[in-house]
């Protein structure tokens, strides 16, 4: 890495469960809402892992913790479903049935890339490298009874997502001898 690239935090979870899954999600909700102090608002997180592995459960608890009343529908179909809540636009989209990587720009989903609003898809994979890099990649594995999730950060941004969330623990020191030392 040349001196002016950024580390950017990578945090490797265990998710017990669609609970846990949940959870997750749910906490990132503030951080891309605007509810914490310091943070702007708006942001992109790409979701990938095999069908099944809980992403379309990620961004449902995410839009309910955000405030996001009523159905919320997979994408699937119709490639978008987007939400308004206030001033926050929230676009949800879905890449998987995507045959040819150009397909998200031919449907104009570029326009939706605003620095503002939050913006999570689903399969990225499937746009290739036409897609700009997230602010936040979460891969979602099978793992016996749950899922790993391994979150990746690619902005500043995203970095400070995640060390809100899993702040650095300070270094384990040995307890001194009794009696000095």
């Amino acid at each position: 890495m040349s001196s002016n690239q950024q580390a950017f935090p990578v945090i490797s979870l265990k998710l017990a469960d669609e609970n846990a899954t949940e959870r997750l999600a749910a906490s990132f909700a503030p951080l891309l809402c605007g509810k914490q102090a310091g943070l702007a608002a708006g942001g992109r997180i790409h979701l990938r892992g095999d069908l099944g592995a809980g992403k379309t459960c990620f961004v449902r608890a995410f839009l309910r913790a955000a405030g996001i009343q009523g159905r919320i529908k997979s994408p699937s179909y119709a490639l978008l479903e987007s939400y308004n809540l206030s001033s926050l636009h929230f676009y949800h989209l879905d890449f998987y049935r995507f045959s040819d990587s150009r397909e998200w720009l031919d449907a104009g989903f570029r326009d939706i890339l605003q620095e503002q609003a939050i913006v999570l898809i689903e399969w990225p994979e499937q746009a290739g490298a036409l897609l700009p890099p997230p602010d936040l990649d979460i891969h979602l594995e099978h793992e016996d009874e749950g899922r790993s999730a391994v979150l990746t950060a690619y902005s500043d941004k995203g970095s400070l997502w995640l060390t809100t969330l899993f702040p650095a623990t300070p270094a384990h020191r040995p307890p001194t001898p009794e009696g000095g030392a």
